[in-house]
């Protein structure tokens, strides 16, 4: 398997230029996982579907979903996969419905994952063997919008994206109650079908809680990023054309870099949009932006930035 590709264009008083940046990029699109490295070259990739979440481990394999019931990690270097779990077969969901549509690597050697169908977040360890389990409070269950990305957080709890409900939550990483939930707004628009900028709804896809105690959220076919405070009032947001040239679509993943810029996944934008956009949260001014739509298509969920250090949900 191969690392992901990211390539940047710079941006120059709010006009694009077409010239690579500094940014090295895992990512996954049209069917592959790729690494684009600093000059725009696909420098490594493998055949691979299905991706909602992908990570890089501190030894340089790749971590991601299979047909979205397995998580797996592959070698880079053999692109083999030498560690595998089966979430449809594993610690009681024989014959259930299970999609997984995230999970992560934690510091102490577990893996937790979110299960949509089962409606359960569970911690393992590298034998499967299950250490933690809660349960996921669903409003509209469905195994294939339960969640998205989820995370599990520095105070031991656990943050949520529902995409069927619209809302994300914060579980405590024992009791499984909610101790905090945000529920996506509509912004006074009705509901449009699809999955392009011309769709809108609140299917929310990524959370991120910042040093500062707000949660930063990508709102997926809400064509926005929200930043929110613990009383739930939005502080800061990025909407559909607020961006100089840019059009939001589905708003997947969110990195939050070292120097404080967030980068935000743009994904069903189209043709001459860019797949990656990093932005200077405080003043939303672009410094960067990924288009590789002739490589990567319009579906790329999924992106880590492979020179860069911060928070993600990726």
């Amino acid at each position: 398997m191969k690392p992901l590709l990211h390539i940047v264009l710079a941006l120059s008083l709010g006009c694009c230029a077409d010239a690579f940046a500094q940014h090295r990029v895992l990512l996954g699109g049209e069917g592959r996982l790729a690494i684009v490295s600093t000059d725009g070259e696909i420098e490594w990739e493998m055949p691979w579907g299905g991706i909602h979440d992908i990570h890089r481990l501190d030894n340089g394999h790749i971590m991601v979903q299979e047909n979205f019931r397995k998580v797996v990690e592959i070698d880079p270097k053999s692109r083999e996969v030498v560690w595998s779990y089966d979430a449809s077969k594993s610690n009681g969901n024989d014959g259930k419905r299970i999609e997984v549509h995230a999970f992560q690597p934690l510091a102490d050697g577990r893996i937790m994952i979110a299960e949509s169908g089962p409606a359960r977040i569970i911690e393992i360890d590298r034998d499967g063997n299950l250490q933690n389990e809660i349960s996921l409070k669903v409003e509209n269950p469905n195994p294939h919008r339960d969640t998205r990305l989820a995370r599990k957080i520095a105070n031991g709890n656990y943050l949520v994206c529902h995409e069927g409900d619209g809302v994300v939550r914060e579980y405590d990483g024992q009791s499984g109650d909610v101790v905090w939930e945000f529920s996506v707004p509509m912004f006074d628009k009705q509901s449009k079908p699809g999955h392009g900028p011309e769709a809108f709804g609140n299917a929310v896809f990524s959370a991120v809680r910042l040093a500062n105690g707000n949660t930063l959220v990508g709102t997926g076919n809400g064509h926005s990023v929200l930043e929110v405070t613990p009383e739930q009032e939005i502080v800061r947001a990025i909407h559909q054309d607020d961006l100089p040239g840019i059009t939001l679509a589905w708003v997947t993943t969110l990195e939050v870099l070292a120097n404080g810029n967030i980068v935000i996944g743009n994904c069903h934008a189209g043709p001459g949009q860019p797949l990656l956009v990093e932005v200077e949260l405080k003043t939303n001014k672009v410094v960067w932006t990924f288009d590789h739509f002739d490589s990567f298509g319009n579906a790329v969920s999924n992106s880590i930035l492979l020179d860069a250090e911060g928070t993600s949900v990726r």
